[in-house]
C-alpha cells in the first residue's frame, strides 16, 4: 500500500544521526522588534525551508523578499515543498549534515524527535538579549516550544482543530449544523448530504489528529505522561473510532483511501470542488481552503460530547534555527521580524495561524476580511472551550503515527477488523516505546 506519510523512513534516517554542532554568534546587539534592521556588513546567506500550500509559498516569499530589501547584505534562499515528503527530505539533509538554517517544525512528535537528536538551537539567549522580542507571546505559547528547558522553535501562529463546512451544500440538503452536536449529529448531516446531492458527505479523517481528540474527549491521552507507553488502557476506544471510519467509507458518505491519496494538495481538496460538505482540519487550513475554493467556508468545533475536554489550542508550527547554522543570530532577527511585523503579517495573513504577537494580532483582527475574522473569532472560542495541549511526545512518536496510520489503511481497506487493528496497533507500539 502506498503509505500516507513516509515517516517510518524518516525515523530509521533519524536513527543515524549524531548530534551536530555548529558555531554561534550570538553577540548582544539587538534590533527593533519587527524592523528586521541588520547592521551593514559581509554578505550573509540564510537558507530556509517549510512546507505548505501555494498560498502560503506565495506569501512567504514576498515575505522573504521584503525582508531583504530591508537587509540588503542578506540574502534568504528558499526551500518549500508541501506536507507530504518535507520532513523525509529534511532527514536526509540532517544525515548529510545539510540542513537549512531555518525550518519550519511542527509541534509534538517531530519537535520532540529532532531536539532528542540535538539538531535545534535553543533560541533562549536571543530572547533574553532581545534579538527576538517575545514579549507579546503568551508565556503558554512560548513554552510549547521548549523540550528539556531548551526553547527550539518560535510559534507562527495559534491553531486549533476545526470542522470546515459548506453551509450553503448543507442547506440544499435539507440540514444544517447543530449548535451542540455529536458524532451521531455528524454523521446524521453528511449522511443527508451524500444522499441529496449525490457527493461524499465527508473527507476521510486523518487518524492522529482526530484520534488524538477522539481520545481527549475520553479522558484519554495518546501518550502516557512520561512517554513511555500508550495514554489509554481501553482498546474499545480505538475500536469504536475504527468502526465509526470504516462505516462511513462502507456506506460510500466517505472515500476511501483510493480516492484520498489522489489529491495532493489543498488545491485538489473534495471541499474546494464541492464534493464534500465537510473537512476536518487546522483552522490555519481554512484561508488556503477559501481562496481555492473562491467562496467563504465556515467553521465549528469537533463534535462531542465533552468537546472542552477534546479541544487544545496549539502552536500552528514553529520556526526553528539548526544547531549546524553558522548564522544563528541572523536567522534569529529574522525570526523576529516574521513574527513581530505589522507589514510582514499583513501579508502573511494568518495563513500560518492567528498571529502570536498581540500587537500584531490586535492589528490584523481589525481589518480582516470576512474568512479570516471567521478563524480569529473561532480560535477565541475554542480558547474560551477547551483544555491544555498535550506535550508528552516521545521522540519514537513518528513511528507510532506511522504505525497507526499503516493499521488504519489495513482497516479502511477491509484487510482487518477494527478489533484486529486495535490490537496489532498496541502490541506493535509497544514494542517501539520499549526501545
Amino acid at each position: 500500500m502506498k503509505k500516507k506519510w513516509l515517516l517510518s523512513g524518516l525515523a530509521l534516517l533519524l536513527l543515524l544521526l549524531t548530534a551536530c554542532s555548529g558555531g554561534s554568534d550570538s553577540s548582544s546587539s539587538s534590533s527593533d522588534a519587527g524592523s528586521g534592521s541588520s547592521e551593514d556588513g559581509d554578505d550573509i546567506t540564510l537558507r530556509i525551508a517549510w512546507w505548505g500550500s501555494q498560498t502560503r509559498h506565495d506569501m512567504t516569499l514576498e515575505v522573504i523578499e521584503m525582508y531583504e530589501e530591508q537587509n540588503p547584505n542578506v540574502t534568504i534562499e528558499s526551500e518549500f515543498t508541501g506536507w507530504d515528503g518535507y520532513f523525509e527530505k529534511m532527514s536526509a539533509q540532517a544525515v548529510g549534515n545539510n540542513l537549512p538554517d531555518i525550518m519550519q517544525m511542527n509541534f509534538g512528535e517531530y519537535l520532540n524527535q529532532y531536539a532528542d537528536k540535538n539538531l535545534l538551537a535553543d533560541l533562549s539567549e536571543f530572547v533574553d538579549e532581545g534579538v527576538i522580542d517575545a514579549n507579546g507571546i503568551s508565556p503558554e505559547l512560548l513554552d510549547s516550544g521548549v523540550v528539556d528547558g531548551k526553547l527550539l522553535g518560535i510559534p507562527l501562529g495559534m491553531n486549533a482543530l476545526t470542522v470546515v463546512y459548506d453551509e450553503e451544500m448543507l442547506t440544499n440538503a435539507g440540514t444544517s449544523m447543530p449548535e451542540d452536536w455529536t458524532w451521531d449529529d455528524f454523521e446524521a448531516a453528511a449522511t443527508a448530504v451524500h444522499e441529496e446531492l449525490d457527493v461524499y458527505g465527508t473527507r476521510l479523517f486523518e487518524i492522529d489528529n482526530i484520534f488524538e481528540y477522539y481520545l481527549r474527549t475520553h479522558d484519554a491521552r495518546f501518550f502516557n505522561d512520561d512517554g513511555t507507553d500508550l495514554g489509554y488502557t481501553d482498546d474499545q476506544l480505538l475500536i469504536d473510532y475504527f468502526t465509526m471510519n470504516k462505516n462511513l467509507v462502507d456506506e460510500g458518505i466517505a472515500p476511501g483511501f483510493d480516492v484520498v491519496q489522489q489529491i495532493k494538495g489543498i488545491e485538489d481538496e473534495l471541499i474546494v470542488h464541492g464534493n464534500a460538505p465537510f473537512d476536518l482540519r487546522w483552522s490555519n487550513q481554512v484561508v488556503a481552503l477559501s481562496s481555492a475554493a473562491g467562496r467563504p467556508l465556515k467553521l465549528a468545533m469537533l463534535p462531542g460530547p465533552n468537546t472542552e475536554e477534546g479541544m487544545f489550542l496549539k502552536p500552528a508550527s514553529f520556526f526553528s534555527v539548526t544547531e549546524s547554522s553558522e548564522q544563528k543570530e541572523e536567522a534569529a532577527k529574522f525570526l523576529d521580524f516574521f513574527t513581530n511585523s505589522i507589514e510582514a503579517n499583513k501579508i502573511l495573513n494568518a495563513e500560518r495561524g492567528i498571529p502570536v504577537d498581540e500587537e500584531v494580532r490586535e492589528e490584523l483582527a481589525a481589518a480582516a476580511d470576512e474568512n479570516n475574522k471567521a478563524i480569529y473569532d473561532y480560535i477565541d472560542l475554542v480558547g474560551e472551550n477547551s483544555s491544555p495541549v498535550d506535550k508528552n511526545y516521545p521522540a519514537s512518536a513518528t513511528e507510532i503515527i506511522t504505525l497507526l496510520t499503516e493499521v488504519d489503511e489495513k482497516v479502511m481497506y477491509g484487510q482487518i477488523t477494527p478489533e484486529e487493528g486495535a490490537k496489532e496497533f498496541r502490541e506493535k507500539a509497544k514494542e517501539i516505546l520499549a526501545r
